[in-house]
């Protein structure tokens, strides 16, 4: 048989097998329903400061190390009285770029050192938003981190290339404070503080984190 006949002959089978679907369906069992894989859980972390609350959204089923590590800060308030301390603005215009708080590991507040979770294992990337631990060498992040404004995907485990290709660990997400982080970036800076790379991204004035709490 040729197409043109197939093709011709194609809508009445379609009539036709309309036709018997609802003997069928009176017979036939309904079908379940397909279940929902859940959505990954988080736990919302305020951090408190002078300008505002930055509220977080702890992956703590994708990042289960990072966002265990960062929660126990929390709970044991290790996190209560540190800073915001450092604001490195990549445009001018403060659309993109990172701040930096924690304990700079005071040596009352630090907690030993965790493994490191790249971006390639968790799936998170350093979009807007994210908050992210600051390290040296990969396993040696505790404390400190970053919140990242406009978008770093540099940032992110790195398949190929030189030298450190690990990344860095995102565990969260900003979900409300936004604001604040700006306010924070766009703070003065002192131009002959800090050390090495970090020269003149210190913050002047570093902004205090007066608590930071587990939220219902």
């Amino acid at each position: 048989m040729s197409r043109l006949p197939f093709l011709v002959l194609l809508p009445f089978l379609v009539l036709l097998v309309a036709g018997l679907a609802p003997a069928r369906a009176e017979n036939a069992p309904p079908a379940p329903a397909r279940a929902e894989a859940p959505a990954p859980r988080t736990e919302t972390v305020a951090l408190e400061t002078p300008l505002g609350t930055i509220r977080v959204a702890v992956e703590v089923d994708r990042a289960p190390v990072t966002a265990a590590n960062f929660l126990r800060y929390v709970r044991e308030k290790r996190l209560d009285g540190a800073s915001f301390y450092r604001a490195l603005k990549l445009t001018s215009d403060g659309s993109h770029g990172l701040i930096q708080g924690g304990i700079r590991n005071d040596p009352k507040r630090v907690l030993p050192p965790i493994a490191h979770e790249p971006t390639s294992r968790t799936g998170l990337s350093h979009i807007d938003g994210a908050i992210s631990m600051a390290r040296a060498a990969p396993g040696t992040a505790s404390g400190d981190f970053f919140i990242i404004v406009g978008g770093l995907p540099a940032l992110d485990a790195q398949a190929t290339g030189e030298g450190d290709t690990a990344g860095y660990a995102v565990f969260g997400r900003v979900v409300e404070g936004m604001e604040v982080v700006k306010a924070i970036l766009d703070s003065p800076v002192d131009p002959s503080a800090g050390e090495g790379a970090m020269k003149g991204q210190m913050l002047a004035a570093p902004v205090r984190i007066g608590r930071a709490i587990r939220l219902p």
